[in-house]
């Protein structure tokens, strides 16, 4: 879902917007002037220049402020990427623009792979990268990897769906990976609980991350550890022990490695698939016989 105020100040900046991720969730306090620094490197535009332009663009709408998350190269050489988190009362949305070496022109949308085979070096990134639980068999020629976090609504959401999309291919390989969001405040804690409940038991990790979602309105930041230990125990392990093993440096690598892998590959929200490497973003429960056509395809491309 996007919320009605920032969709219409996207819209005002840029009359479409492909790329964004959005996950209706509890405004974070975001400022309109975002401190990370105000130097600029190469072709890249200062922090000071991005958020003059952004209070331009949206200084006038008092219940939205935004952060910046980044300003980077992008993808295609030459064009600077710009990551803003847009937050009003309704929720919060990460979007991308892009600036054009001159600093006078930006672009927004989705920098889509191009070629032959375009989707194989995500498809061959993630084969070497992905280390979450799993179903299906590894050979199987269709492999369908969701980044999630539990915290997200649109996840949520979504689940019935995907659980749907991966039922009605058998042979297809599923594989969940951890992306807890910045912006939700008891995410990060719930990926290092999905993390340990995964490495002690495989058939629990499907149950904790069902039963969370299921309860995931109940939880807060504050009892974040109560609630995800009842929940580990009730999958079927050990919550003391997967609570302990959530603290752990080691954890947090491995959730923090999950993070690298889904932004190696393009990742900016949740939940995310990619299906043999083709990316499927803004993930809508409505389109379910496109999601189930687009793995049936892959199926026989893989065969």
């Amino acid at each position: 879902m996007r919320s009605s105020l920032i969709s219409i100040c996207i819209l005002l900046l840029a009359g479409s917007l492909a790329a964004a991720q959005t996950t209706p969730a509890e405004p974070a306090p975001a400022k309109p002037a975002a401190k990370l620094g105000t130097h600029a490197t190469a072709d890249l535009p200062s922090e000071a220049t991005v958020d003059s332009f952004l209070h331009q663009q949206f200084g006038y709408q008092k219940d939205l402020t935004w952060k910046i998350s980044g300003i980077r190269p992008s993808p295609v050489a030459g064009l600077a990427e710009v990551t803003v988190v847009l937050a009003s009362p309704q929720g919060q949305q990460l979007t991308k623009f892009y600036v054009s070496p001159d600093g006078e022109h930006a672009l927004v949308g989705e920098i889509i792979p191009f070629g032959v085979r375009p989707f194989d070096p995500a498809k061959q990134r993630l084969e070497k990268g992905i280390t979450g639980p799993e179903r299906g068999p590894k050979d199987a020629p269709v492999t369908i990897v969701e980044f999630g976090d539990l915290q997200c609504p649109a996840c949520k959401a979504a689940q019935p769906t995907i659980e749907a999309l991966v039922a009605a291919e058998p042979n297809a390989r599923f594989v969940f990976q951890n992306f807890p969001l910045e912006m939700h405040n008891w995410a990060a804690k719930g990926a290092a609980y999905a993390d340990c409940v995964g490495r002690a038991s495989n058939d629990a990790f499907w149950k904790f991350v069902s039963k969370t979602y299921e309860t995931q309105s109940d939880i807060t930041a504050e009892t974040a550890d109560e609630k995800l230990t009842a929940i580990a125990d009730g999958a079927g392990v050990k919550g003391a022990d997967i609570a302990a093993c959530a603290l752990k440096p080691e954890t947090k690598a491995r959730v923090d490695a999950s993070i690298a892998l889904g932004k190696s590959v393009d990742v900016t929200g949740t939940p995310t698939l990619y299906i043999n490497g083709r990316k499927v973003g803004s993930f809508d429960p409505h389109l379910s016989d496109v999601y189930k056509s687009l793995v049936e395809f892959a199926a026989k491309q893989g065969k």
